[in-house]
C-alpha cells in the first residue's frame, strides 16, 4: 500500500511507529521489526502522543494497528529492562499501562491485525483495540508469571472471564489462533492471503458510517459495561440524544427502503 499524502504536521515525528492514512483509514504500525516490534518507552511515548494526533484529525474515521515483519508484537523489550531498578521498572510499567490506555480511550474504532506472534505487552495493545482480526499464523502468549511479574490482569478476564484467564497467566501456554477464536481473544480469523483485504474490506465498511454514531455507539459499549443497568440505558439514552441533535438521521429515514440506501431491505 502506498503511503497517502496527509498533513505530517499533525503528527509527532516517530522512531517506533509509521502512519499511513487512505480513504479515512489509519494504519498504524509497530515498526520495529529488527526487535520484533518488542514495546519499548519510546513506543509507548509514540503510542500516546500518535492516538492523540489521530483523535485531532478530522480526515481519520477508522484505525488499524498492525505489525511490521515477522510478529504483531514480542513483548516489552527485555533488553531495555535489564538493570533498570525497581523505581525504573515501576515507571517503565506505567509507560505501558498509559500507551494501553490511550488506544482504549481513543474515541474512534481501532481494530488490531494481528499476522503473527501478539505476546505479553502486544496482548495488552490487542485487548486495547475494539477488536481484533487474525490470521491464521497468529499466536498469543501471555508469558508474564513466569518472568516473575504481573500483568495482563484486568483487560483480559473482560475478555474471556477469570478462570481462562488463570490458566493463561498461570501457565503462559501459547494460543494458536483457532483457540483465540473460541476464546473470544479475536473476532474472525483468515488465512495470511487474505487477512489484509479482510482487514481493509472491514475497515472501510466503518469509514463509511456516519462517525458521530460510530463513536457515540462506541462510548456507550464501553461505559455500558462500567456501570449498572440503569446506569448503562441511561449511558444510551444521552447518546441518541446526542446522535439526534447533530446526525442528518431524517435523511437517513427518508431513504430507508430505496434500492440506494444503503440499509435498505428491498
Amino acid at each position: 500500500m502506498n503511503d497517502k499524502v496527509f498533513d505530517m504536521q499533525k503528527y509527532p515525528e516517530c522512531t517506533t511507529l509509521r502512519l499511513v492514512i487512505e480513504q479515512g483509514i489509519a494504519t498504524l504500525w509497530l515498526a520495529r521489526p529488527e526487535s520484533r516490534n518488542a514495546l519499548n518507552v519510546a513506543m509507548c511515548s509514540e503510542l500516546v502522543q500518535m492516538m492523540e494526533a489521530l483523535a485531532r484529525d478530522d480526515g481519520v474515521r477508522v484505525i488499524v494497528v498492525r505489525g511490521e515483519g515477522v510478529a504483531f508484537c514480542a513483548g516489552a523489550d527485555l533488553k531495555e529492562r535489564q538493570g533498570m531498578s525497581p523505581a525504573e521498572m515501576v515507571a517503565r510499567r506505567v509507560s505501558g499501562f498509559t500507551a494501553y490506555a490511550a488506544i482504549e480511550a481513543m474515541a474512534k474504532p481501532v481494530i488490531a491485525a494481528v499476522h503473527g506472534p501478539a505476546f505479553g505487552s502486544g496482548c495488552e495493545i490487542i485487548a486495547s483495540c475494539d477488536f481484533v482480526l487474525a490470521s491464521s499464523a497468529a499466536v498469543f502468549k501471555y508469558p508474564e508469571v513466569g518472568w516473575g511479574t504481573v500483568g495482563a490482569t484486568q483487560r483480559l478476564p473482560r475478555i474471556v472471564g477469570p478462570r481462562m484467564t488463570k490458566e493463561l497467566l498461570f501457565t503462559g501456554r501459547a494460543v494458536d489462533a483457532q483457540e483465540a477464536l473460541q476464546l473470544g481473544l479475536v473476532n474472525h480469523v483468515y488465512g495470511d492471503d487474505e487477512l489484509e483485504a479482510r482487514v481493509m474490506e472491514m475497515a472501510a465498511q466503518i469509514a463509511a458510517a456516519n462517525p458521530l454514531t460510530v463513536g457515540l455507539t462506541k462510548r456507550s459499549i464501553d461505559n455500558g459495561l462500567e456501570t449498572s443497568r440503569a446506569g448503562a440505558m441511561a449511558v444510551e439514552l444521552l447518546a441518541i440524544q446526542e446522535n439526534l441533535r447533530h446526525s442528518d438521521w431524517k435523511k437517513a429515514i427518508a431513504g430507508f427502503g430505496h434500492k440506494e440506501s444503503p440499509n435498505a431491505t428491498a
